[in-house]
């Protein structure tokens, strides 16, 4: 009779879950849970948004159990997974604030926010068609820069590639986008003159 998984050593359920073994991951899971929301509860002071970090560190986990290659403690590695989401679920807060902020600061006495509004969404469409047609690679490394707020070793981290070819990935995307408003500008420009 196998020895039950609480006596499993973490590298030891890795290696399960690396071939794909639900009771391994689900020991982990249950190992680490409490801990990394407890830590993700102190940092941020919002329990659901901490749930939700957690939840995504594990199914990150689970999503790159085939090429997941953990180099020294599950734990650490867990504990500092923790520790770069709760930056950038902070940095995002921080950016949102500072914007809302800036647009307060230099609100015009006349109201043009609709007219303003419908520019803004029309432009986001276009990016938003633009990024669709980025070869996959840098689309998606885009997508997770841009649209989810990971740094480049997280994204190196999510895609299993190296941060030199997520800076690749993310140079090519902006100079694909740049190119792609330059000739809108330019049709814009002709138009009206």
């Amino acid at each position: 009779m196998p020895e039950p998984l609480h006596s499993y050593s973490d590298s030891e359920l890795l290696s399960l879950i690396s071939k794909g073994d639900e009771m391994a991951f689900t020991e982990l899971y249950n190992r680490y849970w409490d801990k990394l929301f407890f830590i993700a509860g102190i940092k941020f002071r919002d329990l659901a948004v901490a749930e939700e970090m957690v939840q995504d560190i594990f199914l990150d986990i689970w999503n790159r159990r085939t090429a997941l290659n953990i180099i020294g403690e599950p734990e650490a590695y867990l504990a500092v997974s923790m520790k770069y989401k709760v930056i950038n679920a902070q940095a995002k807060l921080k950016r949102a604030a500072d914007y809302q902020k800036h647009a307060l600061e230099n609100k015009r006495p006349e109201d043009n926010s609709t007219e303003e509004l419908l520019s803004f969404n029309e432009l986001k469409g276009k990016l938003s068609q633009f990024v669709s047609k980025l070869p996959e690679k840098c689309r998606v490394t885009y997508q997770l820069s841009r649209e989810d707020g990971l740094s480049q070793r997280e994204i190196a981290i999510h895609l299993d590639i190296t941060e030199k070819a997520v800076e690749a990935n993310l140079s090519r995307a902006r100079k694909s986008l740049r190119m792609a408003f330059k000739h809108i500008l330019s049709g814009i420009l002709y138009i009206l003159a």
